[in-house]
């Protein structure tokens, strides 16, 4: 369970006020969620998931295919320069 007092050192590492009316509501807010993140963290992993639905990853072959001709990719930039995009500096 958290404290009053971690609420507010909490509040003044995060740079926020918290009001005394606040306080209450806010350290039971923030027990509630970290005892639901230790009921996940607690949570048994004996359940197999993979191929539950008889899916698997299918993967393909990286198998390099044929480019544009470099005049063809730099004609809409003008013509590039030294066969590259050029690209004007800012500024």
């Amino acid at each position: 369970m958290i404290t009053r007092e971690e609420i507010l050192d909490l509040a003044v590492l995060a740079k926020l006020f918290v009001s005394e009316e606040e306080l209450d509501a806010l350290t039971e807010e923030m027990s509630n969620i970290i005892s639901f993140a230790d009921t996940i963290n607690n949570a048994g992993t004996e359940a197999e998931f993979d191929g539950i639905n008889r899916l698997s990853n299918v993967f393909r072959e990286d198998v390099p295919a044929p480019s544009y001709p470099q005049e063809e990719i730099l004609r809409n930039a003008g013509g590039g320069e030294d066969g590259f995009f050029l690209v004007r500096r800012r500024g």
